[in-house]
């Protein structure tokens, strides 16, 4: 763990750089530039909140009548979904993208995962602004208990980070991976108590739901953001725990299999 995290910090400033640099060559070219990062999510919003507020008449549960309201709480769980799949779905070229790194020995091609889920980060932050503007223009008020924010971001950080790790080193071995993980990405979002809450799946079924672990990060942020609950202490401490774990395996793995990188290129 300690080389894992003396290298975040030892390059720190080299991994802002490089974010920057990713969120502009992204939009580069395109008129409207950074401003897709709000209009994206939003387009987004939408077409979802049409599809199953309107034509599948979906509703959450007797406290949500409004179309704003279920807007807002299917937001909560689409930022939170799309910050993983963006991730996700890039990792197993991330390091194909960047083979000048992988022939320079001195480059620690380890923080390659933090600026792919560093420009994640910035595009979930604006994101929550925009849920925060929603909530504050449908329901007119802010809940203090979104000041939790960064108690529900920590294991998901840990999450897309070591999902990065562990997907861009074996898709340098497995080059078909990629479309892999686009179908499992997919079955996510619909797996995911974005569309409808965790209380409308058959009792028996519901622990298919709770083994994904962005399902129970989304009820936390809308707890906390939307319904003004104080968030579950013992199921965050839970699943931060388990996604420590998983985040050092998957540096472990990254580190132990990046010496061959360069055999495969």
């Amino acid at each position: 763990m300690h080389s894992i995290l003396s290298s975040f910090i030892d390059n720190r400033k080299l991994i802002w750089r490089l974010v920057k640099r990713d969120l502009q060559a992204r939009y580069r070219g395109s008129m409207l530039g950074m401003a897709w990062t709000v209009l994206t999510p939003l387009f987004l919003l939408l077409v979802f909140t049409f599809v199953f507020s309107v034509v599948f008449q979906s509703r959450w549960n007797v406290e949500v009548t409004g179309k704003g309201q279920f807007a807002l709480i299917l937001f909560c769980g689409l930022i939170i979904y799309q910050m993983f799949a963006d991730c996700a779905n890039r990792a197993p070229t991330l390091l194909l993208e960047n083979v000048a790194y992988i022939k320079k020995v001195v480059f620690p091609l380890d923080t390659l995962a933090w600026v792919s889920v560093g420009g994640a980060l910035v595009n979930f932050l604006i994101s929550y602004v925009l849920l925060l503007i929603g909530q504050l223009v449908l329901i007119g008020t802010l809940h203090w208990t979104m000041i939790f924010l960064p108690l529900v971001l920590l294991p998901l950080m840990l999450f897309v980070v070591g999902s990065v790790w562990l997907l861009s080193s074996v898709g340098m071995y497995i080059r078909d991976l990629k479309q892999l993980v686009g179908v499992v990405v997919t079955m996510l979002m619909f797996l995911s108590p974005i569309f409808y809450p965790i209380q409308a799946i058959p009792e028996g079924f519901r622990i298919f739901i709770y083994l994904n672990p962005l399902a129970f990060m989304m009820e936390q942020l809308r707890a906390i953001t939307l319904f003004g609950n104080i968030p579950n202490i013992p199921g965050l401490a839970l699943i931060t725990g388990l996604m420590l774990a998983f985040f050092l395996f998957s540096g472990w793995w990254f580190n132990k299999v990046k010496k061959g990188f360069a055999d495969v290129v």
